[in-house]
């Protein structure tokens, strides 16, 4: 059984994007798999970020990976900062990195633009995600076309590692879902959702009402053809959500093109609501339950028992092998 590892930060309302090009692939992976979900509370302090709202925001992330499906039965979620050797090997890993290596990353120079004070660690957070990826022997990594640079990087750290020390971590593998893995804004088609974006009609999230839902699909900007076809250059909008109602639905966006042949947008934008309303309601209404409850506090905490179990043991053969600490001498 291989092992896979994802983490999501909880800086904000997870979007439709989120669901579509990650949490709903891990609920069938942890069938076949070994799963390690992690909550990434500490690469959101990258960014400033407040207090009470960041727990808020760990709470809500962990109550809906287990309301969209993610069993703690066959899989382990746990939030980072509880598992301390996600620190301690993220340290390690800074002192096989190479400036121009962290500086290369796409979002370092997207966060940093423009800006006069930009944290060190928003430069330096990559060999800490290195590290949440390492600790787990992780076979396979889950992620959407814009992590791809960063699990590069956590391959060319590992095998610098295994070069210099000793064979201890695993080269994992990348897996990027074919449908759905990228979800674009609905104002502006060309760029992904966001849960970041100023412009809250751009964007679905998870705990958006029917009404609201309904709403912005409705306002989603598309084009004058008024022909439902994929076309992601000529016609954005509409292959966008072709995409999100595949993705919703299972259908190929083929059997969608066939479907939609002769209905005008108003109809189809209305049965792309329906779908992802239909979609969200029993998650909604789980996450409801699960929030306010002992339950959830219970998973986590098990969970940070169950990765810290594993987590030691490979951060206490890395520490081995760059000679840190102290061989005790026989009595």
């Amino acid at each position: 059984m291989k092992t896979i590892f994802s983490g999501i930060q909880p800086s904000g309302a997870l979007t439709l994007g989120n669901y579509l090009g990650a949490l709903k692939h891990f609920v069938d992976l942890q069938d076949d798999h070994d799963c390690y979900f992690c909550i990434v509370d500490e690469h959101a302090i990258t960014v400033p970020q407040d207090r009470l709202k960041l727990r808020d925001n760990i709470r809500s992330l962990a109550a809906l990976y287990l309301a969209v499906g993610i069993d703690p039965e066959k899989s382990t979620l746990f939030i980072q900062s509880e598992v301390s050797a996600h620190t301690q090997l993220g340290w390690m890993m800074q002192t096989i990195s190479y400036i121009g290596e962290l500086e290369r990353m796409t979002q370092f120079k997207d966060k940093s633009a423009g800006k006069e004070a930009v944290s060190s660690a928003l430069l330096t957070y990559p060999p800490l995600m290195v590290s949440d990826i390492l600790l787990y022997n992780t076979d396979i990594v889950p992620v959407g076309e814009d992590q791809k640079q960063h699990l590069e990087l956590t391959k060319t750290l590992a095998q610098r590692f295994n070069n210099k020390y000793n064979d201890i971590f695993t080269i994992p593998e990348i897996s990027v879902p074919k449908v759905g893995a990228r979800i674009m804004s609905l104002q502006e088609p060309t760029k992904k959702m966001s849960k970041s974006d100023e412009n809250q009609k751009a964007s679905i999230f998870m705990l958006d009402d029917p009404k609201q839902i309904e709403k912005k699909i409705k306002s989603a900007v598309t084009d004058s053809e008024g022909i439902v076809r994929f076309d992601k250059e000529n016609k954005p909008g509409i292959s966008n959500l072709l995409t999100i109602h595949a993705s919703c639905t299972g259908e190929s966006i083929e059997t969608l093109e066939k479907k939609y042949e002769h209905a005008g947008y108003g109809v189809f934008k209305q049965d792309t609501a329906d779908v992802l309303i239909g979609l969200l309601e029993p998650i909604q209404k789980r996450y409801h339950e699960l929030i306010v409850s002992s339950e959830l506090d219970e998973i986590l905490d098990l969970g940070a028992d169950k990765a810290a179990y594993k987590a030691n043991k490979t951060l206490a053969k890395a520490k081995k092998a760059m000679g840190l600490g102290r061989v005790k001498k026989k009595k």
